[in-house]
């Protein structure tokens, strides 16, 4: 289990404890404050590419040192991990309410809205979350364009998490000031903030999943659509035998690979129970 689990999980894992969902942590000023000032443009700016590129021109023995603090804050601050959907259906036995924001990541690298992202509360209505949250009055949030904060029943929202695996985006759970839980984005490499820094530039604020994909060669056709959707480079296609492998190095156990392939090929497993991925977190 990933670290997360033995602090904020008692050895259990973290995002399946129903107490890191509880509605009680918000009375916290400091998390409050925390969630206010991540959802303004000047603080998420801040850990865009530019600052990656500049943390790649340090020494490197500087640039360790500074990622290691930066890591540090981000697992106190706001971190993540990858979920399957098998632990999003967990998570939604767990929680009363779910709410539909759209994603600030896609906000700020797109310029438009990208429906994308989940609050998830133990509240009705998306709790005390969903209204911090209403009293920003963001323009990507409650502009005269967008519906706003949409209370999304848990059956609707699960059909829509597998329509976003579909579609290449890989489910994660995220903090706001650890253990506080406030909700599940769809995150993919491309105009992901968190998976940039994570994948592309060596910055990891998002933990691996619990699972782990496995190739069923004598299944495997070989059409590479696996590849086509895998956000961390993890998929590779071999001409001699004509199957996909898994790099375990590289695979994050989404799952977004077995949604696509076409003849379910691909299966996920528990990370401990492969050796080679069992401490890769």
């Amino acid at each position: 289990m990933c670290d997360f689990c033995h602090q904020h999980g008692e050895g259990r894992t973290w995002y399946l404890e129903a107490k890191n969902y509880s509605e009680d942590m918000l009375s916290d000023l400091k998390r409050r404050r925390f969630i206010e000032r991540f959802f303004t443009p000047r603080h998420r700016r801040a850990h865009d590419d530019r600052e990656a590129a500049r943390l790649r021109k340090l020494p490197p023995f500087v640039r360790s040192m500074v990622t290691a603090g930066l890591v540090h804050r981000q697992k106190k601050e706001h971190f993540g991990q990858v979920v399957a959907i098998e632990e999003v259906e967990r998570i939604f036995g767990l929680v009363q309410s779910v709410v539909r924001v759209a994603c600030y990541c896609r906000h700020l690298t797109l310029g438009r809205e990208h429906r994308a992202c989940y609050g998830v509360s133990l509240g009705p209505n998306g709790g005390e979350m969903a209204g911090i949250l209403r009293g920003l009055d963001r323009s990507f949030l409650n502009g005269p364009n967008s519906p706003g904060i949409e209370t999304v029943p848990k059956d609707e929202a699960l059909a829509a998490m597998r329509e976003h695996e579909r579609e290449g985006l890989c489910h994660t759970v995220w903090t706001f000031r650890a253990p506080f839980i406030g909700g599940i984005c769809n995150c993919d490499r491309s105009d992901c903030l968190a998976m940039r820094w994570s994948v592309t530039h060596g910055l990891p604020v998002m933990f691996r999943a619990e699972t782990i994909a496995v190739v069923d060669r004598d299944l495997c056709s070989g059409c590479r659509a696996c590849m086509r959707v895998c956000s961390f480079g993890a998929l590779s296609y071999s001409a001699a035998d004509r199957k996909a492998k898994v790099d375990l190095s590289r695979c994050y156990g989404c799952g977004v690979c077995r949604a696509v392939c076409p003849k379910d090929a691909i299966r996920l497993v528990e990370r401990k129970s492969v050796p080679a991925a069992a401490g890769l977190w």
